[in-house]
């Protein structure tokens, strides 16, 4: 083990390391770590999948625990999946244990008595969610001084995660309001796999943060590296299970799906080839789960099938090979699903893409261009997020059990949000009192009789996530949980029993007990079909104009199979003579024209609204916008130079209101703000009206 950084960690932690651990040397990453975190500096680490993340941010902290003899609950570690911290727990135990410290699970499948004894004997170390965070502030059972007046550092795992969504927002304002709690300022340690933005993520994180200006950055973005990726295009699911059954025979496989539904037909067809295969995804217990994974790590022949769960750092053992059934929708996430590769010596990193759509051939080559050229995207959070201000401030009025002053409160949210305007903030405060979400009685702040009917169900449950859940029904076999579906699964609509498909295995409903939402099951042999409620992806501008530059370049330096490059091939013979540098049109008879921008669905979606008026039948996609009628480059631009954004965004908002929580807590200046940052792209959409797309003749 070398000198210098490693010298630095306490002794006991020291002698683990080499003695106990039997590590031989700490990774490049987890020495550089070792010194910002034992100065308490905040810090964003960066590492791929199995890059050693958790111990670059552990070991310095275990350190300082036991240097600065620090007591009760001192340090958090907060993950974005309940399977994720169960995972971790017994890795990070072990760590603990080796320095006489105690880790504790917390979510919201932990039973209450073992709840009750954590409070009663507060660990060192706690693993938790966001949402069982919010449970624990606004819960009258915790002793909130108490329980967090010793805590010093809160590690979030899977940064990068939390930061893409409006969770990351609600992670940040629980870890302001823990700060009112806490001795002494809570060091914040950001763990995330590489992204194309590390020190505005740093900054975001740490916003409002004493010692933000001094955060440090760990580890720099990794480059693209050698790797063996291949695209093929096989056509549909079947052909795709086909593949997978005589590939790579005796080795373990990780196959992605982008929905729940593609997971449970590919698990089911690689079954029915006689595949030893297991699955992973959200609508599953986590016993089924747990049971696949564990299974599936501990055999050596067989395939598991599963949706972005696995792309996160849940250990699956050592992998062969990763398999991509069509593509991500980001470079980040085809980085991480790749890195569950490559682990063993001498072994490469590896990914197949077996597309089976057109669009995903082409999404899946400009992900591989974007990579080979060594870009990864940044990660921004969903601007404007007047909504979790609501929200936050619901939870500081049960926080404050009646105590809290409506200046107070207006003050808080000012602190936890410093990128809105308090005027905003006090004027959603404001709209909640005047619609009887909350009340004020002598100057403290309470539930009004809406907010209670609103929001007050079950203990105010809904306040806990940022996020809606839809509806789903649980699944059982007996005394065996199976997991969850969507009850429109369960309406056959010819009078035949219903036959679900869950976990790669066909199920007959037998019975339905609506009030309790639970379906009982048996075994079937006959096949069934999987149902989920999803919603459709927009793709960024970035990943459109890859694709854009790929078909100008022929799929020139990509790693096409035979059947890609063919497939290809035929699609470049539809399409009309694009340029790298601008837009194109394309006429396709009878009035129709289809305007070639690769601007991504959200700039596309924009223009839609702005040219709607003009056109019939107009639609849009993230390639291109489709329409009837003579198309005029000129009154195009001179549309967009006379566009009224807020007309826009009003409009947008009838025809595409954001599906958020928590709206009827919003004034109308909060939702239309959301829906400008959100649903409208101006900027980019001024940007393809400027490069130009003059009708071509003879398209």
């Amino acid at each position: 083990m070398s000198a210098g950084a490693f010298e630095r960690l306490h002794p006991a932690v020291q002698y683990h390391i080499v003695n106990s651990l039997g590590w031989q040397q700490l990774r490049p990453q987890q020495l550089a770590a070792i010194a910002p975190i034992l100065a308490g500096h905040h810090c964003l680490v960066l590492a791929p999948t199995a890059g050693g993340k958790t111990e670059a941010a552990l070991l310095p902290v275990l350190s300082r625990m036991l240097t600065q003899d620090w007591g009760g609950l001192s340090v958090l570690y907060i993950c974005p999946l309940k399977a994720l911290l169960n995972d971790l727990e017994h890795r990070l135990s072990r760590y603990a244990a080796l320095v006489g410290r105690r880790v504790q699970v917390w979510h919201g499948d932990i039973s209450h008595s073992a709840k009750t004894r954590s409070l009663r004997e507060a660990p060192d170390i706690l693993l938790t969610t966001p949402e069982s965070l919010e449970g624990m502030l606004i819960s009258l059972r915790v002793d909130r001084p108490a329980w967090f007046g010793a805590l010093r550092v809160a590690i979030i795992d899977e940064l990068h995660a939390f930061a893409g969504d409006d969770r990351g927002w609600h992670l940040r304002s629980l870890l302001g309001r823990l700060g009112t709690f806490a001795a002494g300022p809570i060091q914040r340690l950001g763990l995330s796999a590489t992204i194309g933005n590390p020190r505005e993520l740093l900054g975001w994180l740490t916003a409002g943060c004493v010692g933000a200006a001094a955060g440090v950055v760990v580890g720099e973005p990794a480059p693209a590296g050698e790797a063996e990726v291949t695209i093929d295009f096989v056509g549909n699911l079947a052909n795709a299970a086909t593949v997978i059954s005589r590939l790579h025979r005796g080795a373990k496989r990780l196959v992605f799906c982008d929905s729940r539904a593609r997971v449970e037909e590919l698990s089911s067809a690689l079954r029915d080839l006689g595949v030893r295969t297991f699955v992973s995804h959200a609508s599953l217990s986590l016993t089924e789960r747990h049971h696949a994974e564990q299974a599936f790590g501990q055999d050596s022949d067989c395939v598991i099938v599963a949706t972005s769960t696995l792309e996160l750092g849940i250990d699956v053992g050592d992998l062969d090979y990763v398999i991509q059934i069509d593509a991500p929708a980001a470079v980040s996430s085809f980085l991480q699903r790749m890195g569950r590769t490559g682990r063993r010596p001498g072994s490469p990193r590896n990914c197949l893409f077996l597309t089976t759509t057109d669009e995903a051939l082409l999404i899946a080559g400009a992900l591989v261009s974007l990579w080979q050229a060594g870009f990864v995207e940044p990660v921004e959070p969903p601007p404007e997020p007047w909504h979790l201000v609501a929200q936050q401030a619901m939870a500081l009025v049960l926080q404050g059990a009646g105590r809290l002053a409506a200046a107070a409160c207006r003050e808080q949210l000012a602190a936890l949000f410093p990128e809105l305007a308090p005027a905003g903030i006090e004027a959603v405060t404001e709209f909640m009192l005047a619609s009887d979400i909350l009340a004020e009685q002598d100057g403290l702040l309470g539930f009004g009789r809406r907010g209670e009917r609103l929001y007050g169900r079950r203990h105010f449950l809904d306040l806990l996530s940022s996020f809606a859940t839809p509806t789903q029904v649980a699944v059982r076999h007996g005394t065996v949980a199976l997991g969850s579906v969507d009850p429109l699964s369960l309406q056959s609509g010819s009078g035949a029993p219903c036959i679900l498909l869950l976990g790669g295995r066909s199920w007959r409903v037998a019975g339905v007990d609506w009030p309790q939402r639970v379906v009982w099951v048996e075994p079937s042999g006959e096949q069934g079909k999987a149902r989920w409620m999803a919603s459709s992806r927009a793709l960024g501008f970035a990943l459109c104009q890859g694709v854009q530059r790929i078909l100008c370049a022929g799929g020139a330096g990509l790693p096409l199979s035979r059947r890609a490059q063919a497939r290809f091939q035929d699609l470049l013979a539809d399409l009309p003579q694009l340029n790298p540098e601008r837009t194109s049109i394309q006429h396709l008879g009878d009035g129709v024209w289809r305007w070639w921008t690769f601007a991504g669905g959200r700039a596309n979606a924009t223009l839609a609204a702005l040219l709607g008026p003009g056109f019939s039948s107009l639609r849009s996609n993230d390639f291109y916008l489709e329409g009837r009628g003579a198309f005029d480059g000129s009154q195009v631009r001179g549309l967009m130079c006379e566009a009224d954004a807020m007309h826009l965004t009003r409009q947008m908002a009838r025809t595409a209101p954001l599906a958020v929580k928590f709206v009827d807590a919003l004034p109308p200046f909060a939702m239309l703000a959301m829906t400008a940052a959100r649903v409208l792209d101006m900027s980019t959409a001024r940007a393809v009206v400027e490069q130009g797309g003059d009708p071509t003749p003879g398209l």
